[in-house]
């Protein structure tokens, strides 16, 4: 993981004044989120294994799904984004289990390095994302 220097850190801005700027620029919310907090991804690269990572927490209100009309009046305070890498293994998940139920909880292989090194280019890539949604929150 990469922590990047950002002018958005420890800004507070409405939650539907951010959403739209994110979704022009390729962020989602992440799937990790919760009533005080979150993070807005984008995938940096076609395996979607290197990814800028915006984190927020909920300053004000709660966060109630990722539109902007399930978050009227939430406030969100940006903390300090980064790039990470997940290096995935190749091949079938030898330590999968199945199972009707199983397969609705459980799609996806874990990491094999949730904290893989991040190579030089994809920190200039993310560093180039990261200012063009800089001018367009900040406008």
């Amino acid at each position: 993981m990469i922590v990047l220097e950002s002018r958005l850190e420890g800004l507070e801005y409405p939650y539907s004044d951010v959403k739209a700027p994110m979704d022009r620029h390729g962020f989602v919310l992440g799937g990790n989120w919760d009533y005080d907090h979150g993070c807005f991804d984008k995938a940096l690269d076609g395996e979607q294994q290197v990814w800028l990572r915006v984190p927020f927490r909920v300053a004000s209100g709660s966060l109630n799904g990722e539109s902007a009309e399930a978050n009227d009046g939430t406030r969100i305070e940006f903390g300090s984004p980064y790039v990470l890498h997940h290096l995935y293994e190749e091949g079938i998940d030898v330590e999968a289990r199945s199972g009707a139920l199983r397969g609705l909880v459980d799609q996806f292989q874990d990491p094999a390095d949730p904290d893989a090194p991040v190579d030089e280019r994809w920190i200039a890539v993310a560093q180039q994302h990261l200012r063009m949604l800089e001018n367009d929150v900040l406008r």
